[in-house]
């Protein structure tokens, strides 16, 4: 497992992408209404238009896993399981888990 995204959930897109890349600096690798990207190295700082489930503010972590049933496994002998069930979304499967204090996180790991 790996630490692949820091998802910032933003309310005015334009604005947080302006911070980001003309204040702080950052290079923008991508950029939409819904979803945009910015290089930081190893791990990907990625902006998310935030919602009722995820208020602007908002900061989510995104793993990555080579195995989503091996992984959906090693959750389920800790007692943890799923909170959004994997889905195939843009070429991999996404899911979010959550923690025993209710912090939610993402995964995603190839599609086969």
């Amino acid at each position: 497992m790996k630490l692949d995204y820091v998802i910032a959930f933003v309310a005015d897109m334009e604005s947080a992408v302006a911070f980001y890349r003309d204040s702080l600096g950052l290079t923008l690798r991508f950029q939409s209404p819904e979803w945009t990207e910015f290089e930081t190295g190893s791990t990907t700082l990625a902006l998310h238009a935030s919602s009722a489930g995820n208020p602007g503010g908002t900061v989510r972590l995104g793993f990555g896993v080579a195995d989503m049933a091996q992984f959906a496994a090693q959750l389920q002998e800790h007692g943890l399981g799923f909170v959004d069930e994997p889905r195939a979304e843009h070429g991999v499967l996404l899911a979010e888990f959550a923690d025993r204090a209710g912090t939610r996180y993402s995964v995603s790991a190839p599609s086969r």
